[in-house]
């Protein structure tokens, strides 16, 4: 393909402008020439472009980072939950970066991660940080090739991914089967044909302990007759999958993933922590639930040994915390050797959530994504980003962007009155 940001493209244009220039009317002497270099590239071939500098903001419960480089084009990525108080950690990072070619993406992140093999990079806010920095530089490559971040992953296997609906009816301190019915007709009124409930409420008046992770019969009957409403309210087309945080043990996980089966849900998601795999693997084999976990594991090594017990039948990384694109791209690889489906979580704007699809479709066994409820409530979530392609998901689909890069940009200016205080802003 034809370079035409090369230097030669651009010293061929400016000759042919001057030679025009020389049979025009004095008056107009130069001005041919001014114009052309102002509406021509100054970007010179790839392999000179390198990264000047990193900065980040934060909002709510995301960091979001922007790589700057030598020819005006740059990066953005996210990465959430472990992110509090890490700005200096951003900066560290960022100074490893200075000078290097963006497009040794791999190898970048390697240097990171082995340089912090004793300051913490098996896990935690290390990851999540050095995930939004890989992010930003797959959006940086991106950009500056003009191709999407699909094609730099392989390809795409299709044109935009299924999510379902997260209700976010954990806002309601203790919601009644009614409200969850309710709750579900509403997002199934916005054409989404996949929803997800959280069952774990420490205001239900039948737990008696909230330190003791043992659900009591009570919990556990008010927990079957708040999805039980759902699916009476839906019908049996509609998947449901469902949330415990991690909140519980595993005699509770057992309990409630054997008296929902007649419910045929998507999955049961983190009955208990994601600390033993071992207790994962018992929960699976005794249930026809099928049981997921994930968004609190951390790189490719993380997942190797949970797949090969069998302990879950979907994993569900956080790709703006388990180490970014390349690695979400790595586990979900991994996972399908052992046949099973990659249902990533997602909880960041639009930026995330794009560049997570970006992943979902290079790979084949993507099952579904999250989506947030709040993308259609807050006002936030649109101001922040700049996206230009039409509504965000179409009965319950979102297309990828064929844009250059992820194809979703930061509004910085609008970001500035949601930017948590006392923290410095893409200075």
């Amino acid at each position: 393909m034809k370079n035409t940001n090369s230097r030669r493209a651009f010293l061929g244009k400016a000759a042919a402008v001057t030679a025009a220039a020389a049979v025009a009317p004095l008056s107009g002497f130069g001005n041919g020439l001014e114009k052309a270099m102002e509406q021509t590239s100054r970007n010179s071939i790839p392999s000179d472009l390198r990264i000047t500098d990193v900065k980040c903001g934060y909002v709510r419960g995301s960091l979001f980072v922007k790589i700057l480089t030598n020819q005006d084009i740059y990066g953005c990525g996210e990465g959430v939950d472990a992110i509090s108080g890490t700005y200096h950690l951003v900066m560290s990072m960022g100074r490893r970066l200075r000078g290097q070619s963006p497009f040794n993406i791999h190898r970048i992140f390697e240097d990171i991660r082995r340089a912090g093999f004793f300051g913490g990079a098996q896990s935690g806010v290390y990851v999540a940080v050095l995930s939004a920095i890989e992010t930003a530089l797959w959006d940086l490559c991106g950009k500056a090739l003009g191709l999407p971040v699909y094609q730099l992953l392989g390809g795409k296997f299709r044109d935009s991914v299924r999510v379902y609906c997260d209700t976010a009816l954990y806002r309601s301190r203790f919601p009644s089967p009614k409200e969850f019915a309710d709750s579900a007709v509403e997002a199934v009124k916005l054409g989404f044909n996949a929803l997800k409930f959280d069952l774990d409420y420490t205001a239900d008046p039948d737990k008696f302990d909230r330190y003791n992770w043992t659900a009591s019969q009570g919990e556990l009957q008010r927990m079957y007759d708040q999805l039980a409403a759902v699916r009476q309210a839906v019908g049996p087309k509609i998947d449901i999958a469902v949330d415990m945080h991690g909140r519980y043990d595993l005699n509770t996980a057992l309990a409630i993933s054997r008296r929902v089966e007649n419910l045929n849900l998507l999955w049961l998601e983190e009955p208990i922590p994601a600390d033993n795999i071992e207790a994962y693997r018992l929960i699976s084999q005794e249930t026809g639930t099928p049981i997921a976990a994930g968004e609190n594991i951390y790189l490719a090594y993380g997942f190797r040994k949970l797949l090969e017990i069998g302990g879950v039948d979907a994993i569900m990384p956080d790709l703006q915390k388990c180490g970014g694109l390349g690695e979400g791209q790595r586990i979900a690889n991994l996972a399908n050797l052992y046949y099973i489906p990659f249902a990533p979580h997602m909880v960041a704007s639009l930026l995330g959530a794009m560049a997570c699809a970006h992943v979902c479709v290079s790979v084949p066994n993507f099952l579904i994504m999250e989506w947030q409820s709040y993308f259609h409530t807050t006002p936030m979530y649109k101001e922040i980003v700049i996206f230009d392609e039409g509504n965000w998901v179409e009965k319950s689909f979102l297309k990828v962007s064929d844009k250059p890069g992820i194809g979703v940009d930061l509004n910085i200016e609008a970001m500035k009155k949601y930017a948590v205080q006392g923290v410095p802003f893409f200075e």
